[in-house]
């Protein structure tokens, strides 16, 4: 029989995953379907109760459901743990794990596909919701310097508080970004989904820099300021989208699909 899982979120018909994952399985010689399920806003508990029922062998989470899919697991991977929010469940009878694989698809994209090895480096992450919190344990794993940066200083804080024993993390308000530089600077704001410029200093990019912002499928205000004001390498989170879905995939079915093709095919 064919294996079934699904991406839900809401909204959801705008979702890439079901094509990515399509390509995976053609590559990969995987038998499964994947389709887009769009839940109610408070219908999401429902909604994966019934998959379940119905056989399915997993789901992608897509916003605004993460924090609620956390609750509903009953074993966690670390990085699921530490994000406080699942991406991805693996239903295999009475259990449902849960796993977040944006962080891991985050570094994968930065250091396999644009060739960037973040060891040492001074890392800029800008926002301290959840898109960040999903993703500063892989960055603090390949041994970066990270700084967070946030609006309000304080959800900063807590933030750097939550990942004190995983590396070396620091707590800024913009206003304190004044006179650093870095080598990466990170976009987990959903500033360029308003098209809205997080208040960086126009010196914020040492020489080499790389500008990456999660929002894809557009040239944001930060990616023209970037361009505009020194990063040498600007990126868009389209990698990034490709990369964690290899991770859900390889979850899911014991296998790593290339993400090089996929990531062509889309940008074609």
């Amino acid at each position: 029989m064919t294996d079934r899982y699904a991406v839900i979120g809401n909204p959801v018909a705008h979702s890439k995953s079901p094509l990515i994952h399509r390509m995976f399985a053609e590559q990969a010689g995987q038998d499964i379907r994947y389709e887009a399920i769009l839940a109610p806003l408070d219908g999401f508990k429902a909604t994966i109760e019934r998959l379940r029922n119905e056989g399915y062998k997993g789901c992608n989470v897509t916003v605004p459901f993460k924090f609620e899919a956390f609750q509903l697991t009953t074993q966690l991977t670390e990085r699921a743990q530490a994000a406080q929010a699942v991406n991805t469940l693996k239903f295999d009878g009475n259990t449902a794990l849960g796993d977040n694989t944006d962080g891991a698809g985050l570094v994968r994209d930065i250091e396999q596909n644009l060739g960037i090895a973040l060891h040492g480096k001074h890392v800029l992450l800008m926002g301290a919701g959840g898109a960040a919190y999903g993703v500063v344990m892989p960055l603090l794993a390949t041994g970066a310097n990270l700084t967070v940066a946030n609006r309000t200083i304080e959800k900063a804080r807590q933030l750097g508080t939550a990942f004190t024993a995983k590396g070396k993390i620091t707590a800024s308000g913009y206003e304190d970004l004044h006179g650093q530089q870095f080598d990466a600077v990170i976009n987990a704001t959903s500033s360029g989904l308003s098209n809205e410029m997080p208040a960086l200093p126009d010196t914020i990019f040492a020489a080499n820099a790389l500008a990456y912002d999660m929002v894809y499928g557009r040239e944001t205000p930060f990616m023209a300021f970037a361009r505009k004001h020194g990063a040498t390498i600007v990126a868009d989170g389209l990698g990034m989208l490709v990369e964690q879905a290899a991770e859900s995939f390889l979850l899911w079915r014991g296998v790593r699909p290339e993400t090089a093709p996929v990531i062509t095919a889309l940008r074609g």
